[in-house]
């Protein structure tokens, strides 16, 4: 398989030789991939069908099991995918090249959590070297999801299961846009999605962690520039209600539920690792200034969301009250 996929700002150029992978790769994708150009690439992934571990004779350990050597590094089950990585940036793009190598542990914890495998290896392949990337571009990652509706652009942060998912797929079915469900990446001003598929309590594809299922998110768009910024947090039964926030509060908000986020939980040293080797991007992205930046620049509010029906977010939040903010 050689496919493109646009995510986070970033064109992942995709090869795949493992045919197990490659569908893992078309379900992460979300029907997104398109033919591949290498003219667009600005980040090469390589799945290899060889299991044989990459050669590390006289390199330098970097961390527990992984080492470096002229600006490469090598990893053995990454995040504990099972896949080892072997990165390196040539010529100003990123090389990342990965083997299924799992070790007998990693092994039998995906037999025993296939759902939580499946998407260790989808973050892998596609998530965090996307994430990653955008480091270099002064972009941070956020654990938010991003919703065009009501004539504005939300940013909708919360602690998962907070009810995010729930809000777009509602306000999609109404004729809104998204641009991402789960995670994205800003500037503090333009923020990108990154493309994964919606996973509902109701949906009705693979069934995924938290006894949710997958389905296709509908009205994806690329990116937007969120002037709203809606915190969520489950509240008790009753009505749903939002009132405005301070921007110190909801960057602080945006920026901790972003670093308590389960999905980024092995980003962190993922990143880490590969800005140390190849010396590209931060090694820790400043999630908490640019949060605040955006914030800054947003109405910001604290969305309550009563048990049961949620209802839709641009009801709770109106254009009005936004513009007065």
């Amino acid at each position: 398989m050689r496919a493109l996929l646009h995510t986070g700002g970033e064109v992942l150029g995709i090869t795949c030789e493992d045919e197990h992978l490659a569908s893992v790769v078309r379900e992460a994708a979300d029907g997104l991939l398109v033919p591949f150009d290498e003219s667009e690439v600005s980040i090469s992934v390589v799945v290899e069908k060889d299991h044989a571990p990459f050669a590390i004779d006289r390199w330098s350990p970097l961390a527990r099991d992984a080492w470096h050597r002229d600006g490469a590094v090598v990893v053995h089950d990454v995040c504990t995918s099972g896949l080892d990585l072997h990165a390196r940036v040539a010529d100003g793009v990123p090389e990342l090249r990965f083997r299924r190598r799992p070790p007998p542990k990693t092994r039998v914890a995906g037999t025993v959590l296939p759902a939580r495998a499946r998407l260790l290896v989808r973050c892998v392949l596609l998530q965090y070297p996307a994430l990653w990337w955008a480091g270099t571009r002064e972009r941070v990652p956020l654990h938010a999801s991003l919703l065009r509706t009501g004539g504005h652009d939300f940013a909708i942060g919360g602690p998962s299961g907070s009810g995010k998912s729930t809000l777009i797929a509602a306000e999609v079915a109404a004729g809104a846009t998204s641009a991402g469900d789960n995670l994205c990446v800003t500037d503090g001003r333009v923020t990108w999605g990154i493309v994964e598929p919606l996973r509902l309590e109701d949906g009705n594809g693979r069934r995924m962690t938290h006894g949710r299922r997958e389905c296709r998110l509908a009205g994806r768009i690329p990116a937007l520039v969120p002037d709203v910024v809606a915190l969520l947090a489950r509240g008790t039964p009753g009505r749903s209600d939002a009132t405005p926030i301070d921007s110190r509060s909801a960057g602080r908000q945006l920026a901790a539920s972003t670093y308590a986020a389960g999905e980024l939980r092995r980003f962190w040293p993922f990143a880490a690792l590969l800005a140390l080797a190849t010396g590209a991007g931060p090694v820790h992205p400043p999630v908490a200034a640019v949060s605040r930046v955006l914030a800054d620049r947003a109405a910001t509010f604290a969305v309550v969301l009563g048990r049961g029906p949620a209802g839709r977010l641009s009801q709770l939040v109106t254009p009005e009250e936004a513009l007065s903010a």
